[in-house]
């Protein structure tokens, strides 16, 4: 049996009896290691300790004020043997012989007490004699604990004592003289008080906080002294007449006490102590907002969470920090407002100082409702009361002019911060519509009107995507549709609604056709993808990275996106059909499938009516090349020769194409022969039908023999035809040799002058200049004589010559505007005949709303128009007046 009997162990089934006598009944006492109790290292208050028997393995141990029985043990079968632990009269313990380890099989085995020796008088002193020293002891380590030294006693002792003082039943005396001695230092001069005698407030602060880490390193030791009594008594619901809730509460609340003052007694203002502390936090916060280098970080972290653990936070400290913090916001814009700063100097400054907030809240453990409330104020005196400046057009308007989306992004954040960014909805439309209107009103860069639109447009998405988050509120829409159908007034100089500006739809057409002609070798870097829009439209699927067609197709997507605003279509209709008459029948496509789907995106935008000549134009071109096919076929079955001249006729249906001039033009008699023996085959094949040359159109490829080698130049008809009498004036001698004057030329082509200048200027001031003018110069005259360019070279065999029918008049282009007005007053007539004749009878008002709503997707009209052209329905006898009203005459 081992020599040390456990009390916590339970006994076998067969366990030895105990005897007990009256002594029995004396509290006992429980040894426990030299080493003194840690936070985890606790005696278990639940130990058994009636009748238990204990040893201790230290050879002396302090006196005890129980004698403990004397003990034999008598095992069946065996010798028995004594066991006497009885304590002398000076606390000593006999020592206990070595006994055999335990041997199961040997069976049970019975326990006897003997010499049970009654209590004595002399004890009962000894206990009160002991109870005394104990209390003594822990008042001495007490005062060790409080000067900052290691209390005498060991403090296994002192525990061992609190907790025999808890077994005599007196742990609520214990507790009031412990809350009274702590009490009474930290109330006292020793304590935290003395701090209120630092003359700043800042070092005030650092005091305080040096005494509560001292206090917490003091309570620390006192929880383990008085560990017992806080288990056993304290925190099990019990409570002395303090009041106390364990010792770490009680520690806890006395320090904030001492610096805050008790709940019931605290003034509204605070205690003196507990102001300067909280006023050392606001300047803390203060020097961090103003980045002064006096701010201390650990100091500010540690006081909040004091604060925090004294539940003194929200009256102390986050009050006055609120307060202190309106005050800031509103200097901090006060000094904006003052001075001269531009808006996206307040914007990011003010982003800056709203990140910085949340950043401290975050850092320094400042509670969420204190962070909240920053942020609301913050925003009421950042933001709502900057609104009018924040908003202002002219700011807004110069941080999009100079793109920058940086301070975008910050003005649209803080905005959106109070839920207010629909707000920005009015400056961002407003400068839209003002930056919209001067571009097609600056007549001096018309040309560039479509290029500058779609920069403008493309800079807007750009904003849309990077600043506002691709917010739909900042739809483009309305203010794009705003400025594009309307247009300055010479009189106010204002805009004027439902006139729609032809020159947009005009314009429209013609960035179009070149891109359909150049591809995008002709459009600025500007309006070219970024990675950004390549990079989604590789995740939707589209391809886009390197993919020139791919681009070119975003580009005239972007194109129609402008032609959807436009309320009137007609003048984009005719000019875009010019165009591309221009491009099929002088091959000048960059690629057939853009323009086939350009054309079903005007299909899927105007519907089928408006693209019917167009697929038409295409249908043509198709059977053109059949023709030709049989026409050849035909030229070999009548037996002509061949001929030098290979032509190419492309069969148009007039109500499809566009209208071309008739221009005079003497041909060469090789070709004419030519175009004379189509003529007769087309009419023999289609009787009934009659063919109208149209030489403008027409081009040709010439070869041409040069000093430096030949070329084949690709001209128009006009130019070939030019170029070709100077074959009639070679090789003739004399100074004339070779030399045709600008009557000549004129004489023999039959060209009207303006189309004549046009022509040589091509070929003698252009950049490929295969003749030569006398005298140089850049304008053609009648004086001017010409001459072949003998020393023209060129790197390329093919060389493309400027090709004037590319280019359109002034003549052609006042023509196209004066077809699109007529046949926009035969379509408004047409719609008065049809409502009348609907509606029967209607005042004029009415009528002329109706016209307007049911002709705007064609082109808007002004009012005057449409009353002229009632007041020539009535003179046709179609409508008639009758009491103020327009009757139908049917």
């Amino acid at each position: 049996m081992p020599s040390t009997l456990d009390p916590t162990r339970s006994s076998p089934p067969q366990a030895a009896k105990r005897r007990h006598d009256s002594t029995s009944s004396f509290p006992d006492t429980t040894s426990l290691p030299a080493s003194a109790p840690g936070p985890s290292s606790v005696p278990d208050p639940k130990r058994a300790r009636s009748g238990s028997l204990h040893t201790s393995p230290h050879p002396q141990r302090p006196f005890h004020p129980h004698a403990a029985p004397t003990m034999s043990a008598k095992v069946q079968g065996k010798r028995p043997e004594l066991v006497d632990l009885t304590s002398d009269s000076h606390g000593n313990t006999t020592a206990l012989p070595r006994r055999p380890a335990l041997q199961p099989h040997v069976g049970p085995r019975k326990l006897v007490i003997k010499n049970v020796r009654p209590a004595t008088a002399n004890r009962a002193a000894d206990l009160e004699r002991y109870y005394a020293r104990v209390h003594a002891e822990l008042d001495e380590a007490l005062t060790a604990i409080f000067a900052g030294q290691e209390p005498p006693q060991p403090l296994e002792r002192l525990y061992r004592g609190v907790e025999d003082i808890c077994r005599k039943k007196d742990s609520a005396e214990l507790a009031d003289q412990l809350y009274s001695r702590c009490e009474a230092f930290l109330l006292g001069d020793a304590g935290p008080r003395r701090a209120i005698n630092e003359p700043d407030d800042i070092m005030l602060l650092r005091r305080v906080l040096e005494h509560w880490k001292s206090w917490s390193k003091k309570l620390l030791t006192i929880r383990w002294i008085y560990s017992h009594l806080d288990r056993s008594y304290l925190l099990v619901g019990k409570a002395g007449k303090k009041g106390i809730q364990g010792i770490n509460d009680m520690g806890i609340g006395l320090f904030r006490q001492a610096v805050f003052g008790s709940k019931k007694d605290d003034a509204p203002e605070g205690t003196p102590l507990g102001k300067r502390v909280a006023a050392a936090m606001c300047l803390l916060v203060d020097y961090d907002r103003r980045r002064d280098g006096r701010f201390e970080p650990s100091l500010l972290k540690e006081a909040v969470t004091m604060l925090r653990l004294f539940d003194v936070y929200g009256w102390y400290f986050e009050r006055p920090l609120l307060a202190a913090s309106r005050d800031f916001f509103d200097e901090f814009v006060g000094e904006y407002r003052s001075g001269s700063s531009s808006l996206k100097d307040f914007v990011m400054a003010t982003q800056s100082l709203l990140a910085r907030e949340v950043q401290r809240c975050d850092l320094y453990n400042f509670d969420s409702i204190t962070k909240r409330q920053l942020r609301l104020d913050a925003h009421a005196t950042l933001i709502e009361q900057y609104l009018v400046t924040l908003l202002d057009n002219g700011s807004v308007a110069r941080l999009l002019e100079a793109h920058d989306i940086e301070s975008m992004k910050a003005l649209y954040d803080l905005l959106r911060l109070s839920g207010i960014q629909e707000k920005l909805k009015e400056p961002w439309e407003q400068y839209i519509r003002a930056t919209g209107t001067a571009i097609i009103g600056d007549t001096a860069r018309s040309d560039e009107m479509i290029i500058r639109l779609l920069e403008l447009r493309r800079s807007l998405d750009v904003m849309i995507r990077d600043a506002f988050g691709r917010d739909k509120t900042f739809d483009l829409r309305d203010a794009f549709k705003a400025f594009i159908n309307s247009r300055p007034s010479k009189a106010a100089g204002k805009a004027v609604t439902n006139k729609v500006t032809p020159q947009v739809g005009e314009m429209i057409a013609k960035y179009i056709d070149m891109l359909l002609r150049g591809g995008l070798k002709s459009l600025p870097k500007s309006l070219l993808s970024d990675n950004k829009d390549k990079a989604a439209a590789e995740m939707s699927g589209i391809a886009a990275t390197g993919d020139e067609d791919a681009e070119l197709d975003r580009q005239l997507d972007a194109a129609v996106e402008l032609f959807r605003f436009i309320d009137g279509k007609d003048v984009f209709e005719a000019f875009y059909k010019n165009g591309l008459a221009r491009r099929l029948l002088m091959g000048r496509s960059a690629s057939q499938d853009a323009e086939r789907n350009m054309l079903a995106k005007l299909r899927s935008q105007c519907g089928a009516s408006f693209t019917h000549n167009l697929e038409q134009m295409f249908k043509d071109q198709e059977l053109g090349k059949d023709e030709m096919a049989s026409f050849k076929s035909w030229l070999e079955g009548t037996g002509r020769p061949k001929s030098s001249v290979d032509l190419h006729v492309n069969v148009l249906a007039a109500a499809a194409w566009p209208s071309y001039r008739d221009i005079r033009l003497q041909l060469p008699v090789d070709v004419l022969d030519q175009i004379n023996a189509f003529d007769q085959y087309y009419k023999s094949k289609h009787s009934g039908r009659r063919l109208t040359w149209k030489h403008h159109m027409a081009h040709c490829v010439l070869r041409a023999r040069f000093d430096r080698g030949p070329k084949e130049l690709e001209v128009s008809a006009a130019q070939a035809v030019v170029l070709v009498l100077f074959n009639e004036v070679e090789g003739k001698g004399g100074p004339t040799d070779g030399v045709l004057s600008y009557e000549q030329i004129a004489q023999s082509t039959g060209l009207p002058g303006p189309e004549l200048e046009r022509t040589l200027q091509s070929l003698a001031c252009g950049k490929v200049r295969v003749l030569s003018k006398h005298p140089k110069g850049r304008d053609v005259k009648p004086t001017d004589t010409f001459t072949v360019n003998k020393g023209f070279t060129d790197p390329k065999f093919r060389i493309k010559i400027n090709q004037i029918q590319l280019r359109e008049t002034k003549e052609e282009n006042t023509e196209t505007h004066e077809r699109v007005a007529a046949d926009r007053q035969y379509e408004t007539q047409a719609a008065i005949v049809r409502i009348m004749k609907n509606r029967k009878k209607m005042t004029h008002a009415q009528l002329v709303a109706e016209v307007i709503n049911q002709t705007k997707s064609r082109g808007a009209v002004d009012t005057a128009d449409i009353k002229l052209w009632i007041d020539k329905l009535i003179d046709k006898d179609y409508l008639e007046r009758e009491d103020g009203s327009y009757v139908y005459v049917s």
